[in-house]
This record gives C-alpha cells, structure tokens and sequence, in this order.
C-alpha cells in the first residue's frame, strides 16, 4: 500500500493564500454600528475589499485578522511538503 496522494492545489488558490498570509493586505473598518469589520484587499483591484468577520473591539478585530494570517501561512508551509518535527539518535 502506498501513502495517499496530495491533493492537486490550484496556482490560483495557492496565489489567494499567500496573499491572505500578509497583513499588510488586511484592514479594519469601525462600522456605523460601532463594531469593527476586517477586511482584505482584493488580489487585483486595490481598492476592492471584502469584509471577513465582525467584532466588538478595534483589538478583538485585530487578534482576528492575526488568526487569518496564521491560518493561510500554515497554508502555504504546506504546499512545501512535509516538516521535520521531531528527529531521534
């Protein structure tokens, strides 16, 4: 039996995730509501947004895109293949 294959990503998807990987593509916008909106730019157009999640502090808003960010990085680490995490002698 051989090891399952891995699943075929697309450039596309693989460009969309190292684009979310970076802050600098992400913002927070305070709603007319009071509650703050994290968005990220487009991957083309710079001056489309899409909104993500919403949240009640300007720092709940920021941990949020923190977590994206993390998300997508671990993401892209894994189209590099497997990591060495533990080595014995």
């Amino acid at each position: 039996m051989g090891q399952p294959k891995t699943p075929q990503i697309s450039e596309e998807t693989i460009k969309a995730w190292k684009h979310l990987a970076k802050k600098k593509n992400w913002r927070i916008v305070q709603l007319p509501n009071g509650y703050f909106q994290t968005e990220h730019r487009d991957l083309e157009l710079e001056d489309k947004w899409y909104d993500v999640t919403r949240r009640e502090t300007i720092e709940a808003a920021e941990i949020a895109i923190d977590g994206s960010v993390e998300h997508y990085q671990k993401k892209v680490d894994f189209i590099k293949g497997p990591k060495v995490v533990k080595t014995f002698k």
